[in-house]
Parts: C-alpha cells; structure tokens; sequence
C-alpha cells in the first residue's frame, strides 16, 4: 500500500503508523517499510477481517493515520558491515534501514527467513539496492533449509531484526555481539497513553509503541 501525504513524523527506519478502520474500535499498527517525502509504503498480511478489508482499497481512498510512532532503529551502533535479520511481515521495516544503513556508505546484508518459497517477497528489491541477501524457508523449498539463525554468517559487525517474538529470541540466542529487536505486539492506543504493551525489560517496564518497538539485546532479560 502506498500513501500520499505528510510523512515529516516519520523520522526513523522502523517506526510504524496506526491505521484507523471504518467501524472497528482499535487502530492497525503497521510498519513503515518505506518512506520519501510525500509518500509512505506499508506491506502487511491479510490475517483478519481489517486487514482483508484494507486490502479491498483503491486509489483515492482517505486514511485516518497517526505517524511517526514509536522509536525506530538508531544507525549509530551499525559499524561497517551490520546484518539484517528478518521474518515474514517482519521483513518490510528493514528495506527502509537497508538503504539508510547504503546511504551511510555501509555494507549490509540480509537475512530473510520465510515458511514455504510461496510466501517469499521483496527478495529482488533487497537485491536490487546492493545488498547480499540470504534466505531461509522452513521447509527447504527455497534458499536453506531452516530458520534464519540456520542462515546466520559468520561475520558481521552488528544485527538489526524484525520480526515474531520466537524469531527474536532465536535470533538473541544465536546472535554474536550487539544489535537492535523490533518487537511486534498487539496495541490500544499506539502512543503510550493505555500501557496495554509494556514489556519489562533490565530498566524497568518499557512501552512497545512508545520505547519501542526497537530495544536493545542488552536491555532484554532473556538469557543466552
């Protein structure tokens, strides 16, 4: 899906907006894969019913959106050579770091993991900006045989990933030094007003949509 208007609140690779539907009580949260001056691109899965019906909209439809939330990845940390670990509708939020991280002269590469070769998207787009890109598909019917920690190489100077919690927690265990988790959590409100999405973390409890949905591996509990 493609949008025009103002993107100015859309600062940082990661953020996400919250779409407002037609008769249904809570907003969608939904990545930011993209975004130029005028105009955002979001990728999502039909999963549900709101998602069925955005999927039924047309050129010319207005959106009610908040933009610009959330905390989004810092490059700072990235060093030459970071990894990006992606899986499924995780994957879209990495695009738009993949070319900041280019843009800063740095070298990434990706690491897509997917179910079945069917569900494989944006392979080539990864591709065509430069990028080495790896992929892994549960059932071996496309790229290797596995998960993505199946697919980890073994150098690379920091990590960035995206994607469902198990995924991450793989990823946090089989992962070599630092890097950024971008959490995907159900939401109320999308700002921070309801707490409906903390998570405790080594600093106290922290707000997905607010604090995150980018954390760092030092700040999690989990163990190694």
């Amino acid at each position: 899906m493609r949008l025009r208007g103002d993107t100015s609140s859309v600062t940082a690779p990661g953020q996400f907006v919250n779409l407002r539907l037609e008769g249904r009580f809570l907003r969608r949260p939904i990545s930011v894969c993209d975004w130029e001056e005028r105009e955002l691109t979001l990728i999502y899965k039909v999963l549900g019913k709101g998602t069925e019906e955005m999927s039924r909209y047309g050129a010319g439809k207005t959106l009610d959106l908040l933009t610009g939330l959330g905390n989004g990845f810092s490059l700072t940390e990235s060093g030459p050579s970071p990894l990006l670990i992606g899986g499924g509708v995780g994957i879209p939020p990495l695009y738009g770091l993949a070319k900041r991280l280019l843009a800063e002269g740095k070298r990434p590469r990706a690491v897509l993991g997917f179910n079945t070769a069917e569900e494989v998207f944006y392979e080539e787009e990864f591709r065509a900006l430069g990028c080495e890109t790896i992929l892994a598909t549960a059932d071996g019917s496309r790229g290797i045989r596995g998960f993505v920690t199946d697919a980890l190489p073994e150098e690379y100077s920091y990590y960035y990933t995206c994607g469902p919690e198990a995924m991450l927690r793989a990823v946090f265990r089989a992962s070599k030094g630092s890097g950024q988790l971008s959490f995907e959590r159900r939401m109320g409100c999308g700002f921070g007003a309801c707490m409906g999405c903390s998570c405790e973390t080594l600093t106290g409890y922290k707000r997905i949509c607010r604090e995150g949905p980018v954390l760092r591996k030092e700040e999690l509990l989990w163990e190694d």
